[in-house]
């Protein structure tokens, strides 16, 4: 008996060893996952998307991962932020516009609603943990004595540092918070610096605390989004980068792009916008004054990738790198909006005592080769730089992919290398299911998605991608604020130079139907278009919009 007993005692202690090794083996093999979001940073700001600023973490990152040359968001801070977080289009989440203009319309809530649930809320019950820091910016209440049901840590994170509003004073910023509780910034304060340490932090603490479970983590930049704040010297290595101007800029992005392979001659260069003057036209003072403001906003994209760097370096000291999934992106293209206030002297643009934005004139730069802007659904507006590092899994390391994907495509990606389940059901609420398709395959190079449509509204503005057609139209002034259709065959025509609508009527009256069938069942009627206080500042008048 004595014997049998060992025996038994033996095989169960195997068996609990066996089992323990395999839950370790299962926590620890599924990827950590990391999102990393830009503000209002245009298509061809970082190096391997065309620019000449210094992003060389980001770089690395795409020299050793994956491009995509054809990733969209939707045009807007709060939509993006919305569709990024639910796998949602933005109305279904309750965000088609913005958070604090709110409408009695569901899909104009400007605050997240209960169809929907987070990345970090589909994640922690198959045992993620679930960090966040930056701007939030999905929440109608800011404030400290108000409803927090949306804020991070109500919507499943375990942590969370950042601004739940829009925008910020870099050296200064208010809406300051630590979990649920403000803040005050101490000395020699940056945000974008502050943001960058804590979520480096967030993965030494992880792995301090001997955390064998793997992390989804949220890293929502302010930067590069106004005011022009940076640091004096950051500033100074661009001192003299722009005094060329935004014309020689340009041609010098775009032949980037062509030869590094991101592009090819079919996305030809947009003409310089008609309300830009030519660079060679303006006096001496102001291309003085013009080079400063996108200098500071250089500097600003600069700092962002160091902080890329240190949280690239936080894992790889934990040897949690090659196992990490890492996508970089930013929330829509660069911002043409004219925002001017506090501006003393050339000397003061950059500082806390400025508060400017790099304007019309350096956003179509930043674009290249698209036309407009944040915003609009033409390509400048809805085309990010997006790039994917994931050592572990991903195949052909170093190439662009052109595949078409979206927003609404990261949680499905999300739930499929997880293995999370996503709810049909969350705290009693019925959920919309995922709008989007799982990436997986792409990254593992085994076979591209199927052709499918993806759909665009934001005040007003309207478009449907669908293989190699896209059908889309700038938002009027006046109900029901539906501008005319613009058709373009965007494989050949990636730029949106030549519209074909008039020479294909039935192709747009077919994606028009699509697109009607989409915004029926979508929470995207009726068109919320813009109110008048939005219109004058979206139309270059001084104003804040963030």
């Amino acid at each position: 008996m004595r014997t049998v007993s060992f025996k038994t005692l033996c095989f169960f202690v195997c068996i609990t060893i066996s089992c323990s090794t395999i839950l370790h083996a299962q926590k620890t093999s599924r990827p950590n996952i990391i999102v990393i979001l830009a503000d209002d940073m245009g298509y061809s700001d970082i190096g391997c998307f065309g620019s000449e600023i210094e992003t060389p973490n980001i770089d690395q990152l795409a020299s050793n991962g994956l491009r995509m040359s054809q990733f969209y968001n939707t045009a807007r801070c709060c939509p993006t932020r919305a569709s990024l977080l639910t796998g949602l289009y933005p109305h279904m989440a309750g965000m088609g516009h913005m958070t604090g203009n709110p409408t009695k319309e569901p899909g104009y809530a400007g605050d997240l609603n209960d169809k929907c649930v987070s990345i970090a809320q589909v994640l922690k019950p198959a045992g993620y943990s679930t960090y966040a820091t930056g701007k939030w910016h999905v929440a109608n209440n800011t404030k400290d004595n108000g409803p927090k049901h949306n804020w991070p840590l109500q919507r499943g994170f375990d942590k969370y540092y950042g601004i739940i509003p829009g925008a910020a004073d870099y050296f200064d910023p208010k809406g300051l918070k630590n979990g649920n509780d403000p803040v005050k910034p101490g000395d020699n304060f940056y945000l974008t610096d502050a943001l960058s340490d804590t979520a480096a932090s967030y993965i030494q603490q992880h792995k301090d605390n001997k955390n064998l479970n793997p992390f989804f983590m949220y890293v929502a930049y302010n930067a590069p989004h106004w005011p022009l704040h940076a640091k004096e010297k950051d500033i100074k290595k661009y001192a003299d980068k722009y005094l060329a101007g935004w014309d020689k800029l340009r041609e010098q992005r775009y032949s980037k792009q062509q030869k590094t392979g991101l592009l090819d001659a079919s996305a030809k260069l947009n003409p310089r916008d008609a309300e830009v003057p030519a660079w060679d036209d303006i006096s001496k003072s102001e291309k003085l004054i013009w080079a400063k403001r996108m200098a500071v906003y250089a500097a600003q994209v600069d700092c962002l990738d160091q902080g890329v760097g240190r949280i690239v370096q936080a894992l790889k000291k934990n040897n949690l790198f090659d196992n990490t999934l890492i996508i970089f992106l930013s929330d829509n293209g660069g911002c043409a909006e004219f925002i001017s206030r506090d501006n003393k002297t050339i000397n003061a643009l950059g500082s806390g005592d400025s508060y400017e934005s790099y304007r019309i004139n350096w956003a179509n730069a930043s674009n290249t080769p698209f036309r407009l802007y944040k915003h609009w659904v033409h390509e400048g507006g809805i085309s990010a730089p997006c790039v994917v590092s994931w050592p572990a899994m991903l195949a052909n390391k170093g190439s662009v992919v052109n595949t078409p994907a979206h927003l609404i495509d990261l949680l499905p990606t999300f739930v499929n290398i997880s293995a999370a389940k996503y709810p049909a059901t969350f705290n009693g609420h019925d959920i919309a299911p995922l709008s989007g398709k799982s990436l997986l395959s792409i990254f593992k190079g085994e076979k591209n998605l199927p052709e499918r449509p993806i759909y665009w509204e934001h005040e007003a503005n309207r478009a449907v991608r669908f293989g190699k057609w896209k059908l889309v139209s700038k938002g009027t002034k006046i109900k029901p604020y539906a501008g005319s259709w613009e058709l373009y065959n965007i494989t050949a025509d990636r730029s949106e130079t030549n519209d074909l609508s008039k020479s294909q009527p039935a192709k747009v009256k077919e994606l028009e139907a699509m697109w009607n069938n989409w915004a029926t069942n979508n929470q995207v009627f009726p068109l919320n278009g813009l109110n008048n206080a939005e219109r004058e500042r979206a139309a270059g008048k001084n104003g804040d919009v963030e």
